[in-house]
This record gives structure tokens, C-alpha cells and sequence, in this order.
């Protein structure tokens, strides 16, 4: 390593926030740590039920210092010294209320335990009434369509459904929310030192793919559409911000204040804030002709094509098409399903049901046995399902599932569907039903590449990242089968942080562009999956049934 500079990426993902000690000449991860949040791993502020999930922001800022804190222990003494840059990545769209200083509402004493004051996590989907005025109002006010370069759907998921629908429902955080920031633009702001929303040097990235921010029409929607939507929206487009920086710009130098705290160096540079997908798709080794697929929870599917190949194209039925928001110069492309792994982990609940219920209450076994007992089963309870799906030749369940419940992200977003398995019969088993799953949800991965083909995109490689793709081999499998292509697994298992680090390196200047820094510091490859042709042939014609399942179920589904 001898005198190599150092970079840090920050990762908040939806559990924990991890940081990552980088080696900015070459990319090695010398050191990582992740911290859980608290609050939200103890169910607090979140209402399954109500499609309800918020954090609350100390999570954020104990995690950040615990993970970074934890990661420079690891290192040898005086090499934190080294440390020249910080990149960021979070969850969006995640925003959430703040005061005229800048600071989330939540962190005031009388917000402190008001979910509406605190982030709102992506996966919330309270705003479906909201994502749905807005597409009304973006179709019928007679100017300017402003979701178009967003696919042409507006998502519960996103900035300004989740800011109306708080408006309507907490007038107390109404009154008091001076303006509102994602997550991505907060924390990079607090590590700099700029308490004014107003200058917050705001994310290409976010605004771009979840705000309807556009050159085209001067930044933000324009007041006259905004109130349209609802009288409550007027005055805070003035309030946010007209002017928007990619990842690679410096957003500022760390504080002397979060310097001592996070155990760093004063004046190092901090870069702008991005979503997580989209740093993760530039840790992964995203190019143009690369699809690079984010497989978690749920997935984000990330391309960037040259301006001179998108020209006037608009892409319908995405999450937005937004120049720089993956790398400076290029179109980034963004996708996903609104679930994916949370699918499996659904059918685990489902199975695990009893133990949670009975054992408990079981006198055969004392309590704490019965605790390491439902630790283990559940433990192992997907790698099993895996193991005996894996058994099952490609379409032989007699079952078809639709992977949509948690809605539909891509293609047209829609969170008014819902999941559904048919075929069922006594004869149908668990595993049976977890390998229809696990096609459904493959289905959706190839409803979105087919998406941009049918654009006149070319797809030249798949590029995976994340939990599923380096831990199932069963479900990757499938995948590459449906897809008909191989699928490339990133060699990091931390590619979001990685992501992060490279932007963190490019900020200090260490390097001139982004694909400079992914050139040194790329991770490469760790496996790849090669689908199978008897199974792809299968797949081919089981997609199909997949389509008109959807169709069948739900008649007036956007294609």
C-alpha cells in the first residue's frame, strides 16, 4: 500500500449503514463496518400494515459514527491520517421535513417521536392516493407533461407524493417543515456544515429520477402545475433549490466539529450524495451496453447510454432518464421491482409462522431452547427451499405466480397491484410454491430489459450486485435462464460502498473522472452464470403465460 491515499464510502442502506476504508490507487477494501439501526430494527415509527416505514434520523447519525468509527479501528495506527475523501450513498427516495437550519424535524424535541417529522424510507407507499393525483394532473393541466422524463408515471416512492401526503395528514409537521431534503443531500450537508436547505448542494441523482427536476423546464416543476396538484404545495418549490451537482462534485470539506467525531482528518473532501443503486451500478463496473441489476429487498436496474444514442428518446414506463446521474456525460437510465428478495423473505414468514406462534407456548422444550430452535429453522429455512426447488425441472410446479407484491416499480409504476400464485392443487409443496416465486420474480427482471429493447436499446451484458446475487446460486440461476443471457456477479460483495469510495476519490481529486477511478479501483468479477437453453426455451413461453396472468387479473394494466 505503501503511501496510497485513502477514501471512504458511506452506504445507508435500509437496516444499517456500512462504511468501507478504500485503497484509492487500487481499490482494495483495507477495512469495513456496519452498523444496524437501532430503531428501526426494533419495528419502531413503522406499520407493515399501512405500507408505513420511517426512520428516524438519529439512526443515521449513531450508525454513520459507529460504522466509521469501528472501520478505522481496524486499521493499523495513523493510517486514518490518510484518509483524502467521502462518498455517499443512501436509500431514495427518502425525504424528509426539515427547519429553516437545515435540521430534521425529527431531532427536535416535539417531532421526536412523530414518524410524519422523520425520513421517509423508500419502500413506503402511504402516498398512492398522491402518486396518482400527480399523473392526473400531469396529464390533464395543459402545459408541459413533467413525468416524462420519468418514465411517464409518477411512484408513490417518491419525493413529492411522500411531501403532499405528510402536508395532509400532520399539520403540526406542515407548519413547522421549512423545507424538505432526501436523505443523500442531508448527510453529505451535515458533514460540511451547511445548515441552510437553501444551499445544500442537492443531487443530480435524486432530483433528477425522483423530484421531475429537468433543464428542459428550469429545475423543479413550476409553481402554477405544483399547485395545481394541491394548494398545499405552494410556496415550497421556492423553499428547495433550482440548480442540482452529480456525484463526482465536491460538496465540501469535513467539518472540524465531525472530524473528532468520526476519528478523521479536518478539510477532506466530502462529495455530493446519490441513491444507492446508482453508486453501487459504478462500483459494479457499469459502461454503456451494461445493465447492471441491484438485487436486494427489491431490485434497481441502472444503465447509462451516451447522449448521442438516447437523443430525443423518452423511454416510457421507468424510473427516469436523467444525464449524470449515474456518470458526468452519459444518460442514466434507472429501473427496478418494487420487491424482489422481499419476496422470498415473505414466504419465510409465512412458513415460520408456526414457530413463532407455538413454540412459545410449547411445555416440551424450555423457552430458550425453543428460541435457538426457531433461530436455526428460520436460518436455514431459504437455503433449504433453494436447495429442494432446485430440484424441480424449469416449469414442472403446474404454478404461476406474479412477483408483485409489494407493487410494481417497472415496467408502468403501479402500487395498487398485488402478488398472486395460481395452479395450486393438495398435491402443490413448499418448494413447489418458493421455485414459482423465485421464476416470478425473474419474469419481472425480464419485463424490464425487455422494456428498454423494445426502446431500441441494446443490452449487452447483465452485471449483478448485492445479497442474492453472491448467496443464491438457485435463484441466479434461474435468473440467467428467464434473462436468456449470463449474469456477471460483482466480485465485491460492498460494490454500493465501493461506488461511494470512487466518487469520494474523484471529489478530492485523485482522479479526472469517474471512469478513471473505476478503471483503478474496479473489484472485476467473481462468477457468471450461463442459462441453460432447454430451460430458457421453457422460460420463454412460461413469460408469456407471466403477461397474461397480469393482464387477466388486472384488466386495465399498463403494458
Amino acid at each position: 500500500m505503501k503511501d496510497h491515499n485513502l477514501v471512504i464510502g458511506l452506504d445507508f442502506g435500509t437496516d444499517s449503514v456500512r462504511a468501507m476504508v478504500v485503497d484509492a490507487a487500487t481499490g482494495e477494501e483495507l477495512a469495513g463496518e456496519v452498523a444496524y439501526y437501532r430503531r428501526w430494527v426494533a419495528g419502531m415509527y413503522c406499520d407493515p400494515g399501512k405500507n408505513q416505514f420511517r426512520q428516524h434520523p438519529l439512526d443515521h447519525l449513531e450508525g454513520m459514527e459507529a460504522a466509521v468509527k469501528g472501520a478505522l479501528a481496524k486499521l493499523a495506527p495513523g493510517l486514518a491520517q490518510r484518509v483524502v475523501g467521502i462518498g455517499i450513498d443512501t436509500t431514495g427516495s427518502t425525504p424528509g421535513p426539515v427547519d429553516a437550519d437545515g435540521r430534521p424535524l425529527a431531532l427536535l424535541p416535539e417531532f421526536s417521536e412523530n414518524p410524519n417529522a422523520m425520513f421517509i424510507l423508500w419502500k413506503d407507499h402511504t402516498a398512492v392516493q398522491e402518486a396518482g393525483e400527480i399523473n392526473h394532473a400531469a396529464r390533464h393541466w395543459g402545459g408541459t407533461d413533467f413525468t416524462k422524463y420519468e418514465g411517464g408515471v409518477y411512484s408513490s416512492e417518491w419525493f413529492w407524493a411522500k411531501i403532499l401526503h405528510i402536508l395532509r395528514h400532520d399539520p403540526a409537521v406542515r407548519t413547522a417543515a421549512y423545507s424538505w431534503v432526501e436523505h443523500c443531500d442531508w448527510i453529505p450537508a451535515l458533514l460540511t456544515g451547511y445548515e441552510n436547505p437553501r444551499l445544500f448542494k442537492r443531487s443530480r441523482c435524486a432530483a433528477g429520477h425522483k423530484a421531475m427536476w429537468h433543464e428542459e423546464w428550469g429545475g423543479l416543476p413550476p409553481e402554477e402545475f405544483l399547485v395545481r396538484i394541491d394548494p398545499l404545495l405552494q410556496g415550497l418549490r421556492e423553499r428547495l433549490y433550482t440548480k442540482t451537482y452529480t456525484t463526482a462534485t465536491r460538496a465540501g470539506d469535513l467539518t472540524p466539529a465531525w472530524a473528532e467525531r468520526l476519528g478523521l482528518p479536518p478539510g477532506i473532501s466530502v462529495a455530493v450524495g446519490a441513491v444507492d443503486a446508482h453508486v453501487g451500478a459504478v462500483g459494479g463496473g457499469i459502461t454503456p451496453g451494461a445493465l447492471v441489476k441491484i438485487i436486494g429487498t427489491s431490485t434497481c436496474d441502472i444503465m447509462v447510454v451516451p447522449k448521442e444514442t438516447m437523443g430525443a428518446k423518452l423511454i416510457g414506463g421507468i424510473c427516469g432518464q436523467v444525464d449524470g446521474s449515474v456518470i458526468p456525460g452519459l444518460i442514466g437510465l434507472e429501473a427496478g421491482q418494487s420487491a424482489y428478495g422481499d419476496v422470498y423473505a415473505w414466504f419465510k414468514d409465512l412458513l415460520s409462522w408456526p414457530l413463532k406462534a407455538l413454540l412459545p407456548e410449547t411445555s416440551l422444550v424450555a423457552r430458550d431452547t425453543g428460541e435457538k430452535l426457531q433461530e436455526e429453522i428460520e436460518g436455514r429455512l431459504l437455503r433449504r427451499l433453494s436447495e429442494e426447488a432446485g430440484r424441480i425441472e424449469a416449469g414442472a410446479t403446474g404454478l404461476l405466480a406474479l412477483d408483485w407484491l409489494n407493487g410494481r416499480r417497472t415496467p408502468y409504476a403501479d402500487q395498487t397491484l398485488k402478488g398472486a400464485i395460481t395452479g395450486l392443487t393438495l398435491g402443490t409443496t413448499a418448494p413447489k410454491i418458493f421455485r414459482a416465486l423465485v421464476e416470478a420474480t425473474a419474469y419481472g427482471a425480464r419485463a424490464i430489459n425487455e422494456r428498454f429493447m423494445e426502446e431500441g436499446l441494446e443490452i449487452k451484458e447483465v452485471i449483478a450486485l448485492g445479497g442474492i446475487a453472491r448467496k443464491n446460486d438457485f435463484a441466479m440461476q434461474v435468473l440467467a435462464d428467464v434473462l436468456a443471457m449470463p449474469i456477471k456477479v460483482a466480485a465485491s460483495d460492498q460494490t454500493c460502498a465501493l461506488g461511494a469510495a470512487m466518487f469520494g476519490a474523484v471529489a478530492a481529486g485523485l482522479y479526472p473522472t469517474v471512469e478513471a477511478a473505476q478503471e483503478k479501483m474496479g473489484c472485476g468479477f467473481a462468477k457468471t452464470y450461463t442459462p441453460d437453453p432447454e430451460n430458457a426455451a421453457r422460460y420463454r413461453e412460461l413469460y408469456r403465460d407471466y403477461l397474461d396472468l397480469g393482464k387477466i387479473l388486472f384488466p386495465k394494466l399498463l403494458t
